[in-house]
């Protein structure tokens, strides 16, 4: 796992798969502090290492990102970090507009083609 602050690779992204899940990286994006953790087993495993490096559960969101897949098959919002109706967020996607749009622009910046 690695927490991932500036550009990283596509075809890195694309290795961490194969290596992993076969077609995907799991990952968790900080929406505040616009930084991500992938290439856990878990989702909640990348959570925890974000929480560790001082950042706030409510600003953690869980994807998996698709590196060979074009646009908008890049990105999955699906894990169960996101189960959280205290905040609106009753299913295991991202059901705020904003704040998907917030995770794609920062996964767009964080990764490099």
């Amino acid at each position: 796992m690695v927490i991932v602050d500036s550009p990283v690779s596509l075809a890195s992204l694309s290795e961490m798969a194969q290596h992993g899940f076969g077609d995907l990286v799991k990952a968790v994006v900080d929406v505040n502090r616009e930084i991500m953790a992938v290439d856990g087993e878990l989702h909640a495993d990348e959570e925890a290492l974000l929480l560790e490096h001082g950042s706030q559960q409510h600003h953690l969101w869980g994807i998996n990102i698709y590196p060979d897949l074009p646009d908008e098959g890049f990105i999955e919002f699906d894990s169960v970090i996101n189960i959280r109706p205290s905040q609106g967020n009753r299913s295991r996607g991202v059901e705020d507009s904003e704040t998907r749009a917030a995770i794609v622009r920062i996964v767009a910046a964080l990764i490099a083609p």
